[in-house]
């Protein structure tokens, strides 16, 4: 399907916002732009250069700019900055000002309270946790969570969004790691501490959690893909220990595919 016919069929019901330029950012606007406008807000000329080679390759036509003012004509901005709630707070009130009184503000937080983002939000009825998974242009689940202040409109527009984008949204718990990283990340730490305790090679674990499990991915590729500081954010985020291994690796730059070096080297 091209991505016009796809915009036919399938049109966003929201004019779209998006913040920031990680992975995560840059694949939902990748997605989303094939079914209709999308503005995304770069913090830096840098990040915005970045994010539109990675975008003109995907051969989408998004906006970028610096320019948070732009956003006054969006309907639902998504935030997808980093897992920092003073950071997300100081965003937050930057935009008070400047979205409409019935744009929906969501974050791609997988492991922050949505009750106090929404909180901090200063729109807590018009909250909501959108959390995306990466690869965003392959993986079909999108987790929804909202604050108690969250109204019905809130929910229905969201899941709607999520439907026009191709996505299956589930509503989970307001709880750290909400369902999938909660079960997930403990499981990625236990193969860790297997790696430790056995000597075993890490393409060994990951090869028979492959076959034996019919995974699609090992649980330390997994690991590289996800990036080790996001994966230990989450971990101490959701009360899992993060193996020491780990932390070492960390400590000496290696964070997985985007640093060339993990578990594994890219």
């Amino acid at each position: 399907m091209t991505g016009e016919s796809a915009k036919r069929e399938h049109p966003l019901p929201e004019r779209l916002g998006i913040i920031g330029t990680g992975t995560i950012a840059r694949g939902l606007a990748a997605v989303a732009a094939r079914h209709g406008a999308v503005i995304v807000c770069a913090r830096s000329e840098a990040s915005a250069l970045a994010a539109q080679v990675v975008l003109d390759a995907d051969a989408v036509e998004v906006e970028v700019t610096l320019d948070h003012a732009r956003l006054a004509e969006a309907s639902f901005v998504v935030e997808a900055i980093a897992e920092d709630p003073a950071a997300k707070g100081e965003l937050f009130a930057r935009l008070r000002d400047v979205l409409a009184p019935d744009a929906i503000l969501a974050t791609t937080t997988s492991s922050l309270s949505v009750a106090e983002l929404a909180a901090l939000s200063g729109r807590p009825e018009r909250f909501a946790a959108l959390h995306v998974f990466n690869p965003v242009r392959k993986m079909d689940l999108v987790e929804l969570a909202y604050g108690e202040q969250a109204s019905v409109d809130t929910r229905a527009r969201t899941r709607a969004l999520c439907e026009a984008l191709g996505k299956t949204p589930v509503e989970v718990p307001d709880t750290p790691g909400f369902v999938v990283n909660r079960l997930l990340f403990p499981y990625l730490f236990n193969a860790v501490e297997l790696l430790e305790q056995t000597g075993l090679e890490p393409v060994a674990v990951d090869t028979c959690m492959r076959l034996g499990a019919a995974h699609p991915l090992g649980p330390l590729a997994l690991l590289d893909l996800v990036g080790l500081d996001v994966a230990a954010a989450i971990g101490e985020t959701i009360g899992a220990p993060v193996p020491a291994r780990v932390s070492t690796l960390i400590s000496e730059g290696a964070l997985g595919r985007k640093a060339g070096r993990g578990f594994y080297a890219y």
